[in-house]
C-alpha cells in the first residue's frame, strides 16, 4: 500500500480552493502560480509589476487563468480590499525584495518590502475572519551565518550580515509574533501559520539581475564571456519546484492539522549535495553544448556568505518532503526550458510538462 499522506494534491486537495499568491508576477511566484493552476485551485496573485520586459510571468502567459492585481505589498489599504474580494482560503506569501546585492543598494526599500510588506499581509489575514492557512516564505538566509559546513536547523537563531539577510531575519521574528499573538491560541478552524524557508533555487525563466543562472545562460546564448564574483563560494542549488513541492505539502498540512504543523520549516538539499559556483557554471555550459569562457570579476564586492545549507531532517521526518530531482536533473530541465525559450516554443507548455515530470519522479519515490 503507497503512503500518500505525503504526495502533493492527495484527493484532489487543491480542486476548488481560494488560494492567493503574493508576489505572483516573480519567478517563484510564476511557477507556484500555474502549478496551482493545474492543480485546479481558483487562483489570485497580488504583487508589483514584473520588474523587467523579459520575465516569466508574461512570456508564460500566467495570467490566463487566474486574477491577477498589481499592487504594493506596502499598500495595506489596497492589499485588505483585494484580500477581502477574493477572499482567499490559503495564502502563499512570497512578495519580496530578493536580492541581497540589491539591499546593499536600497536597504530602506528592502526593509520596508520584506518586513512592513509581511506585516501587511499577517494584519490582513488577522483582520479576515476566512482565511485558514498562510505560509509565508522567507529565505535560508534568515539565520546568522557562522560558516559552519554543517547546515542550519529550524532552532537557530536568527541573524543576517547584510540589509536582505536581516530583513528575512526580522520577518521571521514577525511571523512568530504574529503566530503566539493571534494565531496560536485559535481552534482547528482559526489561522495556521508557517514559514518556510529555501534558498538558491535555480530553474527555467529566472531573468533576474545579479544571479548566476540567469548571467550563465545570458553568456552562453549571447557569446560572452562569463565574469563571476565568487568561483570558490558552496550553494546548495536546488530546482525551483522542489521547496515550492514543499510549501505546498505544507499547506495541506496546516488545514489538516494546524496546531501540528504551524511552524517553520527548511526546504534544502543536503550539505554533501552543495556545490561550488564553478561547478555549477561548468556543468550548464557542458549540458548546453557551449564553449563559454568565463573570467574572476575583480570589481570591488559587496559581503556575501561563502557557505550556507539548510538541515531539512524535520521537513523529511514530519512533512514526508524530500527532493525528487537530482542535481544533474534539475540542470537538465533548465537546459530545457531556455532551449524552448530560444527558439520560441510555448513556454507555459514546457514548464507544465516539466511539473508533470516533478509529479511522477514524486509519485514513483512512493512505490
Amino acid at each position: 500500500m503507497i503512503d500518500r499522506s505525503s504526495f502533493i494534491g492527495r484527493d484532489n486537495f487543491w480542486c476548488g480552493k481560494k488560494v492567493m499568491v503574493t508576489g505572483h508576477t516573480g519567478f517563484k511566484g510564476s511557477w507556484l502560480s500555474l502549478w496551482l493552476q493545474k492543480m485546479g485551485a481558483t487562483v489570485a496573485g497580488y504583487a508589483l509589476a514584473p520588474a523587467s520586459p523579459e520575465n516569466l510571468f508574461e512570456l508564460a502567459s500566467i495570467r490566463e487563468r487566474m486574477d491577477s492585481v498589481i499592487a504594493d505589498i506596502r499598500d495595506l489599504a489596497s492589499l485588505s480590499r483585494v484580500f477581502e474580494q477574493f477572499r482567499p482560503e490559503i495564502v502563499f506569501h512570497l512578495a519580496a525584495q530578493p536580492l541581497v546585492r540589491l539591499s546593499y543598494v536600497e536597504p530602506v526599500e528592502t526593509f520596508h518590502v520584506n518586513v512592513m510588506g509581511t506585516v501587511n499581509l499577517l494584519e490582513t489575514v488577522r483582520r479576515s475572519g476566512h482565511c485558514r492557512v498562510v505560509v509565508s516564505v522567507t529565505s535560508d538566509k534568515c539565520y546568522e551565518n557562522k560558516e559552519w559546513v554543517w547546515g542550519y536547523r529550524e532552532t537557530d537563531p536568527m541573524g543576517g550580515h547584510d540589509p536582505y539577510s536581516a530583513s528575512k531575519g526580522c520577518a521571521e521574528i514577525v511571523n512568530a509574533a504574529y503566530r503566539r499573538s493571534y494565531f496560536q491560541s485559535q481552534d482547528n478552524h482559526g489561522v495556521a501559520l508557517a514559514t518556510g524557508r529555501a534558498g538558491n533555487v535555480i530553474g527555467g525563466g529566472d531573468f533576474s539581475k545579479d544571479r548566476l543562472v540567469p548571467d550563465i545562460m545570458a553568456a552562453i546564448v549571447k557569446g560572452h564571456p562569463l565574469n563571476i564574483r565568487s568561483p570558490g563560494a558552496i550553494r546548495p542549488w536546488q530546482h525551483v519546484l522542489e521547496p515550492l513541492a514543499g510549501y505546498m505539502l505544507l499547506a495541506e498540512k496546516l488545514w489538516t492539522h494546524p496546531k501540528d504543523f504551524a511552524q517553520s520549516w527548511n526546504f534544502g538539499l543536503p550539505p554533501e549535495d552543495a556545490k561550488p559556483v564553478h561547478w555549477l557554471v561548468q556543468k550548464l555550459n557542458e549540458r548546453w553544448g557551449s564553449g563559454m569562457a568565463w573570467k574572476l570579476d575583480t570589481a570591488p564586492a559587496f559581503h556575501e556568505a561563502n557557505s550556507l545549507t539548510l538541515d531539512s531532517t524535520k521537513a523529511q521526518v514530519q512533512l514526508g518532503w524530500k527532493p525528487r530531482w537530482t542535481l544533474d536533473h534539475a540542470l537538465a530541465a533548465i537546459v530545457d526550458w531556455y532551449k524552448a525559450y530560444q527558439r520560441g516554443q510555448p513556454l507555459r507548455e514546457v514548464m507544465l510538462r516539466q511539473i508533470a515530470a516533478y509529479e511522477a519522479a514524486a509519485a514513483n519515490s512512493l512505490d
